[in-house]
């Protein structure tokens, strides 16, 4: 735990401009991003007596090291940086809205010559129309299987759409009229075009002009006597009222909004946002995060606001956002939403009316959404700092192990050994710092040798980089010290003064824990006493000593400690040993699947896959020419050029490859006995296929560990 006097920039050192700071750990990871109006009147309320503090920002500035600044010209630019350098570090106690789960959009492809209505998550791709997002992805199906009897447009995927295409047979939707069905020339891309247009002009909310352009039409059929024409108008038209009927006019005008309502106590905050767009509740969707430090609602809402719109542009930010509290100052974040729209943004309280009544629909929402929230976490809370205590007691540790590493060893009978590493922090997982190793020193099965590779390897990279950033310079004090103060009115300054110059590749001084720059409390292996013994082995070799140990074994679920000839062996119901175990299986899930996929990778590998500078796409257009590697083994260099990418370079390269590889044995029906000779797999890597069992990987599969 640091002093943060120790670190506190001299009086007067801290100008006061606009600009955005960060604090540091003793590991140089940034772990907290902040803003202000006046970095000197800002940071000074860091730096006060520790007992006036928020428990959370105490708790963040003694973790903190250091502290450094940027001054930008305009609490704008500050607002953008600050978004900027919060998705890149990921600070630690900085406030993240946590998404439960990734929403679907309804997303309709006009990036494309056919476009396609299909439901889609994750980041928005350019030239896609979104519309949402929904709660559930059944909403969509539902709204979208009654407006195809209106819009027939393709939904069918790329190779659905193109396997019809070369059948000359469109599928079911075809049929039965929900699909117009371009895959067969029924109609024209310019025709399909046009009804995805009309089918997003639709969901966007211009539904009156089109509902009396179809009556109309449905009108002038019965005066005609055209009756059956009128019919299908008519049905049509029911079935557009009952697709409008799912999204009831909440707001008049045709208004397109954005609500946000917060609701929040002392420790969490929920967010919910309704999403309205001609008057309509067109999505929703909430975040809940913890309180890292003590922030206003508006503050919460200015968070909010950059979540939501930190990646948007145009229409997807709405004309009006109505929130519950406004930022302070709330005149940067309004100019910084319309610089976003290209138009002018009007961001305020409701106070009356239609908006003030759904924005108390929107606040109920978040209520609610808090407190399911708490119900499910306030137990994972516990028990993650019950898990955590019981290891550091059961381990004689000084302090919770906040970071676990877990590592583990899987092979196939001694083939393809590799080795896989998992990050637990907060006792939850943490994916993005997970990493795999193949084991390279030596040939062959044997575990423990295995183990200590690993663990060496990657603490020597830890100690590397670690002396790289300059952790470890002499004469020079880290711990202290404030980042470059740019000329105001220049824009940022992105570099950090007195840090070793280092080279592109490495970016762990920026605070990002890339690759191995953060070290574990615990290290955790699969296995017993030897695979302990080993990993302590490779930490004394590399002078480590401030790093704890230990493994499980599977067979009675034991907790081994170095140099311990007895196991600790924590209680069946114990908290502990219970995250110890998740912790040790995601290794092993994690381990495996690499395994399997280097172990298929090798049953593909074939003679094309060691030509030089060959990849997939050349390697699928020569099979596909030729039709088996056979074939183009048999082919003059002068034919092998014939195939489109291929020089005559390539094709000699080619050709000597092939024929300096061993012909394939030939394949036997295991059933009849029969040899199959007629002609090699017909695969795009040319596989060398295995005699006998061909065709089975599982039977051949072994044991995997």
């Amino acid at each position: 735990m640091a002093d943060p006097s120790s670190y506190r920039p001299e009086p007067g050192q801290i100008p006061d401009s606009p600009g955005v700071y960060r604090f540091r750990d003793e590991h140089r990871r940034v772990i907290y991003v902040g803003k202000a109006k006046s970095l000197r009147q800002r940071l000074a309320n860091y730096f006060q007596d520790l007992a006036g503090l928020h428990p959370r920002t105490r708790t963040m500035v003694t973790t903190a090291a250091s502290v450094e600044w940027t001054v930008v010209s305009t609490e704008v630019e500050a607002l953008q940086l600050e978004y900027s350098w919060i998705k890149e570090y990921d600070p630690r106690f900085n406030v993240k809205y946590r998404d439960d789960k990734s929403y679907p959009y309804l997303a309709v492809t006009m990036n494309e010559e056919f476009p396609r209505v299909q439901v889609m998550r994750g980041h928005k791709k350019k030239g896609v129309r979104y519309f949402g997002p929904y709660a559930h992805a059944w909403a969509i199906r539902d709204t979208v299987d009654l407006l195809l009897r209106v819009f027939p447009v393709r939904t069918c995927s790329a190779g659905v759409f193109k396997n019809a295409a070369r059948t000359g047979r469109p599928c079911l939707l075809g049929y039965i009229g929900k699909c117009s069905a371009p895959c067969v020339d029924r109609v024209s891309a310019e025709e399909h075009g046009e009804l995805a247009e009309d089918f997003c002009d639709f969901m966007a909310g211009r539904t009156g002009t089109y509902l009396r352009r179809l009556e109309r039409q449905m009108t002038e059929a019965a005066e005609e006597m055209e009756y059956e024409r009128a019919a299908r108008l008519r049905d049509d038209i029911e079935a557009l009222k009952k697709a409008m009927e799912k999204n009831a006019v909440v707001l008049a005008d045709a208004t397109d909004a954005d609500l946000i309502a917060v609701a929040e106590d002392e420790l969490e905050a929920a967010v919910q946002i309704f999403h309205v767009r001609g008057g309509r509740v067109r999505g929703q969707r909430g975040w809940v995060t913890d309180k890292v430090e003590d922030v206003t609602t508006g503050a919460l809402v200015e968070h909010a606001l950059q979540q939501l719109y930190g990646e948007e542009r145009g229409d997807s930010v709405p004309k009006e956002v109505l929130v519950p509290a406004l930022p302070e100052p709330v005149e940067p974040v309004q100019e910084w939403l319309t610089g976003r729209r290209g138009s002018n943004v009007s961001l305020r309280i409701p106070q009356r009316g239609d908006k003030k009544a759904l924005m108390e629909t929107v606040e109920r929402n978040a209520q609610q959404a808090l407190v399911l929230h708490k119900t499910k976490r306030a137990s994972d809370l516990t028990t993650r700092s019950r898990a955590l205590e019981e290891i550091a007691d059961a381990l004689d540790l000084d302090s919770a192990p906040l970071r676990i590493e877990c590592y583990d060893i899987s092979h196939l009978q001694g083939d393809d050994v590799v080795a896989s590493m998992v990050v637990f922090e907060d006792g939850l997982q943490r994916k993005g710092e997970y990493r795999r190793f193949q084991i390279k020193g030596f040939e062959g099965q044997d575990d423990v040798r295995s183990m200590h590779e690993v663990i060496t390897r990657r603490f020597r990279r830890y100690l590397a980089d670690k002396e790289r950033t300059g952790e470890w310079t002499d004469g020079e004090d880290t711990s202290a010290g404030a980042g470059p103060v740019s000329a105001e009115g220049s824009g940022p300054a992105l570099t950090d003064a007195g840090e070793a110059p280092l080279t592109s590749s490495l970016k762990d001084e920026d605070g990002r824990p890339k690759r191995f720059a953060y070290p574990p409390q615990l290290v955790v292996v699969d296995g017993g006493q030897p695979q302990v013994a080993a990993a302590k082995r490779a930490l004394d070799e590399l002078g480590i000593d401030d790093i704890a140990v230990c493994g499980l074994a599977k067979r009675l679920e034991e907790v081994w400690l170095p140099d311990d000839d007895d196991p600790v062996v924590l209680p069946r119901s114990s908290e502990g040993l219970y995250l110890l175990q998740r912790v040790r299986d995601e290794a092993h899930r994690f381990a495996i699947t690499y395994q399997r996929t280097k172990r298929a990778k090798r049953f593909r590998a074939g003679p094309l896959d060691d030509v030089p500078g060959l990849g997939e796409t050349r390697k699928q257009a020569l099979i596909k020419h030729f039709g088996s590697v056979k074939r183009l083994r048999a082919a003059t260099i002068d034919q092998i050029c014939e195939v489109p990418g291929i020089g005559r370079k390539t094709a000699e390269t080619i050709a000597a490859a092939l024929a300096g590889a061993a012909a394939p044995a030939p394949a036997v029906n295991t059933a009849t006995g029969e040899i199959i000779d007629d002609e090699e797999p017909d695969t795009t890597a040319g596989f060398p296929g295995d005699p006998v069992t061909a065709g089975a990987p599982e039977e051949r599969r072994g044991q995997e560990t």
